[in-house]
């Protein structure tokens, strides 16, 4: 166990045996709360994270049964102890059916019910570090998302963290950041991962076609229905639903996946029974949902369902130390799958990567260098020529290569050479543009770029004009 005492929550409706458990397991080491109802425990699994539930299942309103089904809907990855009355085992037998990890028999005895809670405490421990194993093999994440920078280690640990648990995630950040990198290497590392990861981009459908493709059809539900259909939640059963662009979801859909997220379960298009189904989701966005809670284009108990656990990914412009890596990797990727040789990436060129701002973030990076590989095949070295149009603005740019040539003390070739290079950069290689900007001719730039070439500081190529 970790260096924080377990937590563990009675849900009791006799507040006697409450009263005679929450000292006794408090002198035992354990931090606990106690409830009375079904309502109170999942109020209180929707906001803490608990090591262990202690439930009885006799309670009044919501019965302990409802309680179990509906855990999964909250963040909670606790193991579920029941108690029940003496006599009762098909109840027990029936609960652990449905997740609890084992039951006593009321009455009972302290030792016997400590003995249970410490065996439920060692396998949420076995779990995780089997999640911690998974993630750290040769088949883990790690060897998928390439990044060493104190931002990506952050973006690894709560990866690792939230895998083993039940906990719906919000994967957030820019276009092109691998958010659905991140909801694979969830999936990949729980203990879900021999079960479906269901992908879908909910932007790309038509709220007709969504919620035809998540819930599914009966035959004959709409025109063109001529067979029945399986929805997506049903797909992923037992597994996990990504929900990439979740913030294009419209408002009748939100509100059939608030209902699937509450009571876990669907109704097909078309259909009348309710089918069960068991998912973990994880939705991404690259927009702003806080904003649209406020706004009201996003239902606010719809986003604090799916933001139970957020996970943000960083633009690439603030992992920058991670360009070399991911250019490398992307190098040797394409190199291969192209069948062509991998000309290196010079430290000038990767020193020019690094200055760039990268809009597109690692989805452009990765396009750059599978197109510069294409166009440069044989080359002796790969030149970094971002598509025209997606430079940086030249105020910008300029101001980190006087930043670049301080900290680095260049002298005043170099500082011209990176210069000349940038502006090439910018303008895609048109060298009689460049030449305006750079205030000479076309032949002096020319004899400048044939001298770096000569000198290895540039690959042969063909010259734009």
């Amino acid at each position: 166990m970790t260096g924080t005492l377990p937590r563990v929550l009675i849900v009791e409706d006799e507040e006697i045996i409450r009263e005679l458990l929450v000292p006794s397991l408090r002198e035992e080491g354990f931090n606990v709360d106690a409830v009375a109802t079904g309502e109170q425990a999942l109020s209180q699994l929707e906001s803490v994270l608990y090591d262990v539930v202690l439930l009885d299942l006799n309670l009044p309103g919501m019965h302990g049964m409802n309680v179990l089904s509906a855990a999964p809907a909250t963040q909670t990855d606790a193991q579920f102890v029941v108690m029940t009355a003496y006599g009762t085992v098909d109840t027990a037998v029936e609960a652990m059916k449905l997740g609890a990890f084992d039951y006593v028999n009321k009455p009972f005895r302290t030792e016997e019910l400590l003995l249970v809670l410490r065996r439920a405490l060692e396998e949420s421990e076995l779990r995780r570090e089997v999640a911690r194993l998974r993630a750290r093999s040769g088949e883990g994440f790690r060897g998928r998302i390439i990044g060493k920078t104190p931002p990506m280690r952050r973006v690894f640990d709560l990866i690792e963290r939230v895998a083993p648990t039940r906990a719906s995630v919000l994967v957030t950040g820019e276009t092109g950041t691998g958010k659905e990198l991140v909801a694979r290497a969830i999936h990949d590392v729980s203990n879900r991962s021999r079960r479906p990861f269901v992908p879908v981009n909910c932007s790309a459908l038509t709220e007709t076609l969504l919620e035809s493709e998540l819930f599914g059809h009966r035959k004959g539900a709409f025109t063109g229905a001529i067979a029945s259909k399986r929805g997506l939640f049903e797909s992923a059963q037992g597994g996990t639903l990504f929900l990439d662009e979740v913030s294009s979801i419209s408002p009748a859909i939100q509100v059939k996946l608030l209902r699937v997220l509450q009571e876990r379960v669907v109704t097909p298009v078309g259909g009348t029974e309710p089918i069960a189904v068991d998912f973990r989701l994880v939705a991404a966005t690259n927009e702003d949902l806080d904003q649209k809670v406020r706004s009201g284009q996003f239902r606010e108990d719809l986003y604090y369902r799916m933001n139970v656990f957020p996970i943000r990914v960083p633009p690439l412009r603030e992992r920058r130390e991670d360009i070399p890596l991911l250019a490398n990797a992307f190098r040797l990727r394409f190199a291969e799958e192209n069948g062509l040789e991998a000309p290196p990436i010079l430290p000038e060129t990767l020193s020019r990567m690094m200055a760039y701002e990268w809009p597109g973030n690692v989805r452009e990076l990765e396009n750059v260098i599978e197109r510069s590989l294409i166009l440069h095949a044989g080359a002796r070295s790969l030149p970094f020529e971002p598509q025209a149009g997606q430079a940086v603005s030249g105020g910008a740019s300029e101001r980190r290569l006087m930043d670049r040539a301080r900290a680095e003390t260049w002298n005043l070739d170099r500082l011209e050479r990176e210069y000349i290079m940038e502006v090439l950069d910018d303008q895609g290689w048109h060298q009689a543009r460049a030449a305006r900007i750079l205030g000479i001719n076309r032949r002096t730039l020319y004899r400048k770029i044939k001298r770096y070439r000569e000198e290895g500081l540039l690959p042969e190529g063909p010259a734009n004009s």
